[in-house]
């Protein structure tokens, strides 16, 4: 039996997974994916955002800055990146200027940093703003990061503090289990959760509480033990997708832009950015359309066309001959207009943590600390560990000196074997994503540890050099790596 389980692996769901692993408690984290942070955590714009933006008295508002507060010390911690790059939101005409004057007192009154821009002042700062730029607002607390690389150090760090993850278990059903007698038993399970693998085997879960970070199934989750829920009449919420495509520019020593470019926001939301990542590309986008199906993550020429239109109302001279990729992503987009953070009025122990779009990275590490400390902790025990463990950092050698690179080599001659021209990848570094806890065990899974086929050949060449260590280590043909039953799974997961 666990205290507590998690449906969803992504950025809110390993917030939650690790810092509840500091805890005496046992945890269980389900994804249905093959990896953890499949989802909007792997398709979105990277950014944490400064707080300015959301509506006041929401929990977007409120999670947001407490959010941005906290991640630069979390992200220390797990020896992951994080960078305050600093960002412009640009005005085009006087009533967006206008607009700027709202944010602004927003800003002011979250004591979020901000500075009134003109255009001279803008262009100082960023020379390739477009022509029509006016004014701006400059958030210097706002900062990037790298969202799959952060979610997965926190399900390494709380794979070493005893918890479970089960990868490939699709959810199909949660039984809410009667209480034990008169005198209900706190210690008891309330429920059970059944979930399949690809296989077609199916485990059962018993747990004292659940939470639903489901992403754009999270109102579906609810549905299986809600019958309030599942009825469109008494619903307490649904989620639509709504997607946003992106361009990504090839990578530069400097990129053309140094700081988040927002235009002035919209009812959609903050419209098509220009952000600069982790590792000096550029992203451009998102579009914002509703749509039905909530697997659908596939770009058309319509979308990324109104990309490009919309982005050179804020800035020009952006190198479109130099897009390596494209990509989409669904924000789980409630009927709310806010995040969904509760114990479910009608099933007591079903925790929501649902509808969280943007800024939905940005919040989660302040999500998780509301979940635990206010919903969970009158309920439950929260005793520390005394012997909670740090994970170690991914290996990048492009980070060493030549005598720290020769003396990994000398260690192990697989550290010198470049598998990804790109990106300058070792074999080693691919072995290390593998043999982790929350290890690898796919190609994507290696790509979002350690970078191969993130550069400008995206795979073309490292590709099949990935497959071939992937099957050499896992014991597996080619076949069985894109069909991995869960016993390859749950045997992967030992490895350390």
């Amino acid at each position: 039996m666990y205290d507590i389980l998690i449906i969803g692996a992504g950025i809110t769901g390993t917030f939650l997974a690790r810092d509840l692993a500091r805890y005496d408690l046992r945890i269980a984290l389900l994804d249905k994916e093959d990896d953890i942070a499949c989802g909007a955590t792997m398709a979105n714009s990277a950014i944490v955002h400064s707080g300015h933006d959301p509506k006041p008295g929401t929990f977007k508002a409120r999670f947001n800055v407490r959010g941005n507060e906290l991640y630069e010390d979390i992200c220390r911690e797990l020896g992951v990146a994080f960078k305050r790059c600093s960002a412009l939101v640009v005005a085009a005409s006087p009533e967006e200027e206008a607009n700027l004057d709202i944010l602004q007192r927003q800003a002011l009154d979250r004591n979020v940093p901000v500075r009134r821009l003109n255009r001279e002042e803008a262009l100082a700062l960023e020379p390739h703003l477009a022509d029509s730029v006016t004014e701006a607002l400059e958030l210097s607390s706002t900062g990037i990061i790298t969202p799959w690389e952060v979610a997965i150090a926190l399900a390494e760090e709380a794979v070493l503090n005893q918890s479970d993850l089960f990868l490939s278990h699709r959810v199909e059903s949660i039984e809410t289990l009667p209480p034990a007698g008169d005198n209900d038993c706190p210690q008891k399970s309330r429920f059970r959760v059944t979930a399949r693998t690809p296989d077609g085997q199916t485990h059962t879960f018993d747990a004292r509480y659940v939470i639903d970070a489901a992403g754009v199934y999270a109102d579906q989750i609810y549905a299986m033990v809600s019958p309030a829920q599942a009825d469109p009449a008494t619903r307490r919420f649904s989620i639509t997708p709504r997607k946003g495509e992106y361009f990504v520019i090839d990578h530069e020593e400097t990129p053309l832009f140094q700081r988040v470019i927002y235009p002035v926001p919209s009812e959609k939301g903050k419209g098509v950015l220009v952000v600069p990542t982790i590792h000096n590309n550029l992203l451009i986008g998102p579009n914002s359309d509703f749509i039905d199906d909530k697997e659908d993550v596939g770009n058309t020429a319509q979308a990324l066309s109104y990309v490009r239109e919309q982005v050179s109302k804020t800035a020009k001279d952006l190198p479109f001959h130099k897009v390596i990729r494209n990509f989409s992503g669904l924000r789980p987009t409630g009927d709310t207009h806010d995040f969904v953070i509760e114990e479910a009025a009608d099933v007591p122990g079903f925790i929501l943590v649902a509808a969280i779009e943007s800024p939905g990275l940005s919040a989660a590490p302040a999500i998780s600390e509301y979940v635990i400390h206010t919903l969970l902790a009158p309920k439950l025990s929260l005793v520390p560990r005394t012997d909670y463990k740090r994970r170690r950092p991914f290996l990048s050698l492009k980070d060493v000196s030549p005598a720290e690179y020769n003396e990994k080599i000398r260690e192990n001659p697989a550290f010198g074997h470049i598998v990804c021209r790109c990106e300058q990848i070792t074999e080693g570094e691919v072995l290390d994503a593998i043999h982790r806890p929350a290890g690898a065990r796919t190609i994507k899974g290696v790509k979002k540890r350690c970078r191969p086929g993130m550069g400008r050949c995206q795979g073309g060449f490292c590709e099949p050099l990935i497959t071939e260590i992937l099957c050499r280590e896992l014991g597996l043909t080619p076949q069985e790596l894109l069909h991995m039953t869960d016993d390859c799974l749950q045997k992967g997961g030992a490895c350390q």
